[in-house]
């Protein structure tokens, strides 16, 4: 995927960390603020959004009581920021900690012409008596939107300790209104530096390479509780065992870019979905609300906790039409992924379907309206793994088709949210991820996010699809609603990543 792009539907993260020079190696706490849930505010969350991109271990050992660490704020369960300082003296910007892409940017004094800027405190390099001039022109392109500016060097402060020397963007040009309602002011990726925008050296790196912490390790714990005030919390250079139980599970880096993993099979109450059965791949990002997947299974578990979301006119005629047609494939062995190929509704060359216009999405930010053929195409990919997965219980045909119908109504909106009813969340179902060849769940307390109070209280799906074509796919998105519930370990020294139940 290219570096320069932070595909479509992420949620935009920043956080900008100075350190200022320690004599010995340090434990950084940044804390994180939160912010109870609003309706609006999480669709201009859910606007930001950016969809970019086991080994059991107990033998991990991280200091204690050396570490940086710095509180979180947590904005209605969709933005988690905190602070960090630019220059000498510091400049107070907040940021989102995103580990999902590696730069660090925050808005220009001599950003004049966005609106975005005029909301946001603005870094002001005459007034930095360590500030070096680079100059270097960069653009950051995301799925709602895009910053460019300049390249400048300075201290960046991160809770108790100052990076010496930072290069990072000063960004003139903010080109979308999420940035204008944002409650962070820029962005301090965690990302690997594959994935930095003019090969920038990440504050990250910095921080290891200057000898400021004494574990190659970074920790992230998210507050569920919505009435707390800390929003939650990122260490620098181990891990706080207030905030886990047990021990970590600790799964290998497969490509290094994103903190990609790879994850087992997924079930929901028990029942295995099928798609990840050998294996998908998936990333953790703090810069993502929300949980993303494919969409034939985000679908189904969806409709398994009584989701709804728009209905879907082609995913029913292919149904209809092509249903019985389907079923005789798969029956004679075909693969789902070959079935409408076979029947004509998708095409390898020539005309572009679906797949490629995701592709064209993750790859060059570009974004057209599908045509009907690739909605039939969809619609039928869809239809091909729902039948097979239920082939597998070896249910009756009509019962097959109206399960198949009931997913069709039950269909993703464009915009991802799922609505469902508040009173139902008892009765729903768990949905269990195995990482490492241990089940993580989640319970319907963990998965739902509720705006809103008493009678005008609204409950939402923490899942959204996302569809990221073969190789690199299908890909999962762990985003906030799993962070929530799981302490996450970024062990940069061993390239590994350890989930623990959160305490």
């Amino acid at each position: 995927m290219a570096s320069k792009h932070l595909t479509m539907w992420f949620s935009l993260w920043t956080i900008a960390l100075s350190l200022l020079p320690e004599p010995s190696a340090a434990l950084v706490r940044v804390g994180l603020k939160k912010r109870r849930l609003d309706l609006d505010d999480l669709d201009n969350a859910w606007a930001a959004r950016k969809l970019r991109y086991g080994l059991q271990s107990t033998g991990h050992r991280f200091s204690s009581g050396e570490e940086d660490i710095v509180p979180l704020k947590n904005y209605f369960d969709a933005q988690y920021y905190g602070e960090i300082g630019v220059g000498t003296p510091p400049q107070t910007f907040t940021v989102i900690f995103d580990t999902g892409s590696s730069n660090l940017w925050v808005p220009s004094s001599k950003c004049y012409f966005s609106l975005a800027c005029y909301f946001h405190s603005k870094y002001k390099s005459s007034r930095s008596s360590t500030y070096t001039r680079i100059g270097t022109n960069c653009e950051i392109t995301y799925g709602s939107g895009s910053i460019s500016g300049f390249l400048s060097e300075d201290n960046i402060k991160v809770g108790d300790l100052t990076v010496m020397d930072q290069m990072f963007i000063e960004a003139t040009k903010e080109s979308s209104f999420t940035f204008v309602v944002s409650k962070f002011d820029g962005i301090l990726g965690l990302g690997f530096q594959e994935i930095s925008v003019a090969n920038v050296t990440p504050v990250w790196y910095n921080m290891m390479q200057k000898g400021l912490l004494k574990d190659e390790v970074f920790s992230f714990w998210l507050n569920s509780d919505p009435a707390a005030m800390e929003g939650g919390q990122i260490v620098f250079g181990g891990v706080d065992p207030k905030h886990y139980k047990g021990n970590h599970v600790y799964v290998p880096v497969t490509k290094k870019g994103y903190w990609q993993f790879e994850m087992g099979d997924i079930l929901i109450k028990n029942w295995s979905t099928g798609v990840c059965e050998y294996g998908c791949a998936a990333i953790v990002d703090s810069g993502t609300s929300l949980l993303a997947g494919p969409t034939p299974i985000v679908t189904e578990i969806n409709h398994a906790i009584g989701a709804k979301g728009a209905i879907s006119n082609e995913c029913k005629q292919v149904v209809t039409q092509y249903g019985d047609l389907i079923w005789e494939l798969l029956i004679a062995g075909v693969k789902p992924d070959k079935v409408c190929i076979q029947i004509g509704l998708c095409i390898i060359n020539g005309t572009r379907n679906l797949r490629d216009g995701i592709e064209m999405v993750v790859e060059k930010d570009h974004r057209s309206r599908a045509t009907s053929g690739d909605l039939l195409c969809t619609a039928c990919e869809m239809t091909a793994i729902w039948i097979k997965n239920q082939l597998r219980d070896k249910q009756t045909k009509e019962k097959v088709f109206n399960y198949v119908s009931q997913l069709c109504e039950n269909f993703p909106n464009p915009t991802g949210e799922s609505v469902i009813d508040c009173n139902t969340i008892s009765r729903m179902p768990n949905v269990t991820f195995t990482i490492g060849e241990k089940p993580f769940n989640l319970t319907p307390e963990q998965y739902i996010l509720r705006t809103g109070d008493g009678l005008t209280t609204v409950c939402i799906s923490g899942f959204m699809g996302f569809d990221l074509p073969p190789p690199r796919g299908p890909l999962w998105i762990l985003g906030d609603v799993f962070m929530r519930a799981y302490h996450t370990v970024f062990d940069f020294g061993n390239l590994e990543i350890g989930f623990a139940e959160a305490a």
